[in-house]
């Protein structure tokens, strides 16, 4: 009987040693482990932080059903940001905030009052057709042309295909904004200002086309805006498809024909070489600045002295 104890016992006590062994090191590894560091790796997650470095954020996007990735050292950006993604890890949505460290470049680009003469359009149209059962659905042959009559979205939802960066940053910075409602339904609006903005406003009325396009200075932000004709049905709410992108024949592109489209440019989100090019009625960017609001000061500048 000893002798079986004498067996044993050497096992039981390796046993008791090992398992000691892990809930130190477990415990080590969880008072390592503060409750910030393990907030930020959620935070991580959450703004799309997959690669290991913590020098640097990924942001994610998809273009016409093309991926493209834009990496940016966390040291350039300009404000705090949280960014949501979707099941495909598109991005949904994006809150902005301001960094106290960066007050005085705010005030450079920016207005200490709402602009009274400067102002950008935001693109409701668009965000409605880049919602579920919109037009991409129509366009993926999702579903059929019921899909080409979409309510008029009611509530502002800044996701990426809206220009939803950009959107958030001017707002902070001051800059005034209305609504493609707002023009198609008074075109004479724009001529209040003298500077007008025009984000990924690629789904416009015929009004609202005219309206931006007479307007003598006009600055074109994004590439691939005033790309399709819409028209509105104000007593339901809705805006019908009438023309571009490839609708109602496929060899249709710019619903307009539009002489200086640009659509060419619309994959280019690295914006290198970036140029505001002169068209008669104003300027014109060579690409899709889809985040660089967020970290690119000359980006911010040039919108402010254009």
């Amino acid at each position: 009987m000893s002798k079986d104890k004498d067996k044993t016992s050497p096992l039981i006590n390796k046993k008791i040693l090992i398992v000691g062994s892990i809930i130190i090191i477990i415990g080590i590894i969880l008072i390592g482990i503060s409750p910030q560091s393990r907030i930020d790796s959620l935070t991580n997650k959450i703004i799309g932080k997959t690669q290991p470095s913590q020098d640097n954020m990924e942001f994610i996007t998809f273009l016409e059903g093309q991926q493209k990735n834009l990496t940016v050292s966390n040291k350039d950006l300009l404000f705090n940001i949280t960014i949501t993604y979707d099941k495909t890890k598109n991005p949904e949505y994006v809150n902005v905030e301001k960094k106290s460290e960066f007050a005085d470049f705010y005030k450079q680009v920016g207005f200490t009052d709402m602009s009274k003469d400067v102002v950008f359009i935001y693109p409701i149209f668009t965000q409605g057709a880049y919602s579920n059962h919109g037009f991409y659905d129509y366009y993926e042959k999702k579903c059929g042309v019921e899909c080409l009559t979409i309510p008029i979205p009611t509530k502002f939802v800044p996701m990426y295909g809206a220009s939803m960066t950009t959107t958030m940053v001017l707002s902070l910075l001051n800059y005034s904004y209305i609504t493609d409602i707002d023009v198609d339904k008074n075109p004479d609006i724009l001529k209040k200002y003298h500077k007008v903005i025009i984000l990924h406003n690629e789904y416009v009325t015929k009004k609202e086309f005219d309206a931006i396009t007479n307007h003598p200075n006009v600055v074109y932000l994004f590439a691939n805006s005033l790309y399709a004709e819409v028209k509105t049905d104000y007593t339901n709410n809705t805006i019908t498809l009438v023309r571009g992108h490839g609708y109602p024949t496929p060899s249709i592109t710019n619903g307009f024909d539009w002489k200086f489209d640009n659509s060419k440019f619309e994959y280019n989100i690295n914006c290198e070489n970036l140029t505001l090019d002169v068209i008669p009625n104003g300027k014109m960017l060579n690409c899709y600045p889809a985040y660089h609001a967020l970290f690119d000061k000359p980006f911010l500048e040039t919108i402010k002295k254009s």
